[in-house]
């Protein structure tokens, strides 16, 4: 019988996929695209992906060796910088590896313990790793749509 953690580990890196299987197809000119009136180009987002995990792991799963400067959060808004594809590539393949190692440490007792934040309230561990699955394949889609349409 599977862990919770291996099943929840399983369940996001499958759902992560809608994200880093776009990773392969994009350019240094995808990532300037943006729809109207949307003010968020694919580079922001990707860029945005990589600083919601890593403060997932330092705030969520209390990895206190994260160094996370999340400009996106902080920003609010794209200032036009994410456009070395590369950089970015390397950013969220980061913060996966980053966040995945931590949440390879939950016990199964450690899903149902509750944190509290100031973006979601409080959660189980559980739940707030519901976010950042949901977090990912939300702007996954957006960039589908903004690389196909504009």
């Amino acid at each position: 019988m599977k862990s919770k953690t291996t099943i929840l580990l399983e369940l996001w890196v499958e759902a992560r996929t809608r994200f880093s299987n776009q990773l392969h197809n994009l350019h240094e000119d995808d990532l300037k695209k943006k729809l109207s009136p949307s003010p968020n180009s694919i580079g922001f987002l990707i860029r945005h992906i990589g600083d919601v995990e890593l403060l997932f792991a330092k705030n969520v799963f209390g990895d206190s060796t994260v160094k996370v400067s999340a400009k996106t959060v902080i920003d609010k808004k794209d200032t036009g910088e994410w456009t070395n594809v590369t950089e970015l590539v390397a950013y969220v393949n980061q913060s996966f590896t980053i966040l995945k190692t931590i949440v390879e440490k939950q016990s199964d007792e450690d899903w149902e313990k509750t944190i509290s934040t100031q973006e979601f309230g409080t959660k189980t561990k559980a739940e707030a790793f519901g976010r950042i699955i949901s977090h990912t394949t939300y702007h996954a889609g957006q960039i589908a749509i903004i690389k196909k349409y504009a």
